[in-house]
């Protein structure tokens, strides 16, 4: 499954809706960790079916970020039921993102 793009429009019915865990990317352009985080997060995407992989850039929602208390990117925030269960800051090899799950 594609990496889902988020966006104030879509945030509510693709993560606080979904009746899957959703793993939320909050990234930027100018983020060097976030561009080497890319591939990983585009992996876990495409090998699992069980979940939602989605990316918020926090510079286009700045509002979503600042709810997440965003304050250091990569920031990767697991929701479940509508609910956030665990986050993570910083560069993370594949396998701890996939234990945030």
């Amino acid at each position: 499954m594609a990496v889902t793009v988020l966006n104030k429009d879509n945030f509510k019915n693709e993560v606080l809706k979904a009746d899957k865990p959703v793993l939320v990317d909050f990234w930027a352009t100018w983020c060097g960790p976030c561009q080497m985080m890319a591939p990983a997060i585009e992996e876990i995407s495409n090998e699992r079916e069980d979940i939602v992989v989605g990316k918020i850039n926090v510079d286009d929602e700045p509002k979503l970020a600042q709810a997440f208390q965003v304050v250091s990117i990569p920031m990767f925030a697991v929701v479940k039921d509508g609910k956030l269960t665990n986050t993570s800051v910083g560069y993370r090899p594949k396998d701890e993102i996939l234990d945030l799950l």
